[in-house]
């Protein structure tokens, strides 16, 4: 199966209740459950790409997989069939293409339609945004009476690249891992990977088989850990259960499983090291020096760890096809890179496997009648709205746990909100922080580089009440899942219309747009 998608290329609506912008996994997440959870309502998922996937259709470099089991980072709704836990991204779009077609999702689908900017009017109770058809250049402004952000965290134009003394001096290939070259040959050539994150353990055994050697190049270590690119509990459970309840059971395991290793990590961070350590030993030649290469300055998961499928990236290691160097850059030269050390790697292809870029809401400007948002003056609410801006949801995911396990309880719970307001009959929703004196701080409070960078530009979080935003799909369960919908810090605005009425004219709507 081919992961394209027959979803409209041009807005063929002019309002719908509410509008997705992103068709990656949260905004197909946000489809699915408002066509089973809200199905008299009108919605629509717009996304600047000609394909949906999202950041699954963006990455074209080798080896490029999941991070996370596809238990977990599979749909709630749609089982895993497939014997790999750890999945290619061809096998994860095929998988998203399935849930458009046996949803019946294309037709809310508008591809090759960028989201500039958006402006909430409080008068007319509705958001006027503004779409940009990427073909042309041709904008045109529809309206909706709530915005879901499903664009994720990632700068979809540009990858994350410091500034090399003599990078112009380099005299062979250049390039960034989101900008992968579709006729790069490394064959025979020699290769070195900057960076030691989750891309770079990924490309390295990727393209170490065919390449003369590759090199990853490190400023210092990150934890890496090797794990089954197969889960035989899962497969075993889909051999002898129907598929949703052996989905259901390996993901509850798998979640526990996670949330055990990382408590034990955050509790137990000297024993962690050690066990991590120790498994390292023993996947690689015997005498390797793991503390120079294996051994990071900081504690387990106080950043993302790194997962290698069957320890792939040290069997390559082992196999010397592919070798680690823990060392500063001084500059770029002709034929390689001169280190602090004094030694010079010799280099045909330079890979800056160095980060992304993080923007919030990808980069719309948000405004409330006519007034910009500044976004870090904002506070998140329950980790999924921003105070102040009303009629306005969104879908950031872990980054201890899978991204899916957030974007199912977010969009979970935006249908019961919409639910509760039109039992209500409210026309609008703004979240509001009554104790202006409450201390802030940081969205997301992982110490490591690309979040280091960026959170000057999002929203805080508060310290106690629905204004934490803590990385806890525990809590998320039950704040998100359980918690009821009214909330002293929402405040709602009527409809000028009834419930019933307000329900009908969204139908209506419905016929008249061929939704």
């Amino acid at each position: 199966m081919t992961a394209t998608t027959s979803a409209h290329t041009s807005v063929a609506f002019d309002h719908v209740d509410v509008l997705v912008v992103g068709a990656g996994i949260a905004g197909l997440s946000a489809a699915y459950h408002l066509k089973r959870l809200q199905p008299g309502r009108t919605f629509a998922v717009v996304d600047a790409r000609s394909n949906i996937g999202g950041t699954w259709d963006l990455f074209k470099y080798p080896g490029i997989r999941s991070d996370a089991d596809l238990q977990t980072f599979g749909f709630g709704f749609k089982p895993w069939r497939r014997d790999n836990a750890i999945a290619d991204a061809h096998e994860i779009l095929d998988y998203l293409q399935e849930t458009v077609e046996e949803n019946d999702l294309q037709r809310h689908i508008h591809l090759g339609h960028k989201v500039l900017k958006a402006d909430f009017s409080t008068a007319d109770e509705r958001w006027v945004v503004t779409l940009e058809r990427t073909s042309d250049g041709t904008r045109v402004d529809v309206t909706a009476t709530m915005l879901f952000s499903a664009a994720g965290y990632y700068d979809y134009d540009q990858g994350y690249t410091p500034e090399f003394e003599g990078r112009d001096d380099f005299g062979g290939e250049l390039v960034h891992p989101q900008h992968w070259p579709e006729n790069l040959d490394h064959s025979g050539k020699k290769v070195v990977v900057i960076g030691s994150g989750a891309t770079a353990v990924t490309l390295i055994p990727s393209i170490a088989a065919s390449a003369d050697h590759v090199t990853m190049l490190q400023r210092s270590p990150s934890y890496v850990l090797p794990i089954p690119r197969q889960d035989p509990i899962a497969n075993t459970l889909r051999r002898v259960l129907p598929a949703k309840p052996a989905h259901d059971l390996a993901r509850a395991f798998n979640i526990r499983r996670l949330n055990v290793l990382y408590g034990l990590s955050q509790r137990f961070p000297r024993q962690m090291r050690a066990l991590v350590r120790k498994i390292n030993a023993a996947s690689l030649p015997e005498g390797y020096p793991v503390d120079t290469h294996f051994n990071p300055s900081y504690n387990p998961w106080d950043q993302r760890m790194c997962m290698v499928p069957d320890g792939d990236m040290f069997k390559a290691i082992s196999d010397g096809s592919a070798s680690v160097v823990t060392d500063k850059i001084v500059r770029f030269t002709k034929s390689g890179i001169l280190l602090e050390s004094g030694a010079e790697l010799e280099a045909d292809i330079i890979v800056t496997a160095t980060g992304l870029r993080m923007v919030p809401f990808g980069k719309i400007a948000l405004a409330v009648d006519g007034k910009d948002v500044h976004l870090p003056d904002h506070v998140i609410y329950k980790t999924l709205m921003v105070s102040d801006v009303p009629n306005f949801a969104f879908t950031v995911g872990y980054v201890n746990q899978a991204w899916t396990l957030k974007a199912d309880l977010v969009s979970a719970w935006f249908c019961r909100l919409l639910a509760y307001m039109d039992e209500h009959g409210h026309a609008s929703v703004t979240p509001v922080v009554s104790d202006r004196s409450m201390p802030l701080k940081r969205y997301v409070e992982m110490d490591t580089g690309y979040v280091n960078r960026a959170m000057h530009l999002f929203p805080k979080q508060g310290t106690r009440g629905p204004w934490v935003a803590p990385q806890s799909f525990n809590r998320d369960r039950v704040v998100l899942g359980k918690d009821p919908i009214d909330d002293p810090e929402l405040r709602f605005t009527d409809t000028t219309l009834a419930p019933t009425a307000a329900r009908s004219s969204s139908a209506d709507r419905a016929l008249v747009l061929g939704e």
